[in-house]
């Protein structure tokens, strides 16, 4: 019986071997990346010593512009679908946010561990400044349009109009997170996370964010994948997520005075409709539109039907 147990604990031992070798990911120098992920029109600009990955396209003589800002974990390319219809109408511009896709952890002038909300914000004016834009309509989704309705209080002066998309801003009651966040958070086994990554992993996390899983592609896996190895993402993406404060600053919600569109998924298990109805209610005047059979990421997942009634809200008298 000995024997036995022995030769099955080696067994198991050569499977765990076998396991952290096919899952060993290394961080990737963004250089790697940026062919495959940061074709034209992408750029890339130095704000106050940051490198920032972002695509500045459409009608250069908008006057106001529009600013897209994608959720945690993700990137730009988030709003291609949105972007490549609203491109011939305004001028649009989409980007990587610090900890996540080409951009990469804050540097520079910025303090290296420092992922909260308002930070965040300060940093898309930053942004703005260096490419000279003074104001602007600020749609994001998740964490984005967190950083959207936090830059509308910090500078109301600077929104013109504002597009939360499953935004964050309340207390957090979860129906389901994503195996990867929650992984991200365990002390320990966020500093394996660092440096194994099972494809799989991000695939179960990107299908769980969907209202139909069946609408993600290998593609859609690759890119998620591809762009949390970019070199320091995966700490940053553990920092943010354990400076999280669900909730904390919610009250400034009430004082958003800008034309407010809020769109929602109903299948969204992560950010739950019920939040929508609050953003809707503590924001004069704002519409809200949900999406029956949409998760999380709906300008993602289906990014024709949920433009539509942006372009109608753009449109629309203040």
């Amino acid at each position: 019986m000995t024997e036995r147990l022995l030769k099955l604990f080696g067994l198991l031992l050569m499977a765990s071997a076998l396991a952290v070798a096919l899952s060993r990911a290394p961080d990737r120098p963004v250089e790697t990346l940026v062919a495959r992920w940061a074709p034209a029109p992408s750029d890339f600009i130095e704000v106050k010593g940051q490198l920032v990955h972002l695509r500045d396209e459409g009608l250069r003589g908008d006057p106001v512009p529009m600013v897209l800002l994608h959720g945690t974990g993700a990137s730009l390319h988030t709003w291609e679908g949105w972007v490549a219809a609203l491109k011939a109408r305004r001028r649009v511009i989409s980007l990587d946010l610090p900890g996540f896709g080409l951009t990469g952890p804050f540097g520079g002038s910025y303090a290296r561990d420092d992922y909260r909300g308002d930070t965040y914000a300060r940093f898309v004016f930053d942004v703005l400044d260096a490419i000279g834009v003074q104001r602007a309509v600020v749609g994001g989704n998740s964490l984005g349009g967190e950083i959207a309705w936090r830059m509308a209080t910090l500078a109301p002066q600077r929104v013109d109009r504002l597009i939360l998309v499953d935004a964050t801003g309340y207390d957090l009651a979860p129906e389901s997170v994503p195996l990867g966040f929650r992984i991200a958070r365990i002390p320990v086994l966020n500093r394996l996370g660092e440096h194994l990554l099972p494809r799989a992993l991000v695939a179960a996390s990107v299908h769980s964010v969907y209202g139909d899983p069946s609408h993600v592609t290998d593609a859609l896996v690759d890119r998620y994948f591809e762009l949390t190895l970019r070199e320091g993402n995966r700490r940053a993406l553990s920092l943010r997520l354990q400076q999280l404060e669900p909730g904390v600053d919610a009250a400034r919600i009430k004082t958003i005075r800008q034309p407010t569109l809020v769109l929602w998924g109903e299948r969204d298990r992560l950010i739950v409709p019920a939040d929508a109805r609050r953003f809707a209610g503590d924001i004069a005047g704002a519409k809200l539109l949900t999406f029956a059979d949409l998760g999380h990421v709906p300008q993602e997942e289906d990014p024709q039907r949920t433009l539509r009634p942006v372009l109608e809200f753009l449109e629309s008298a203040p």
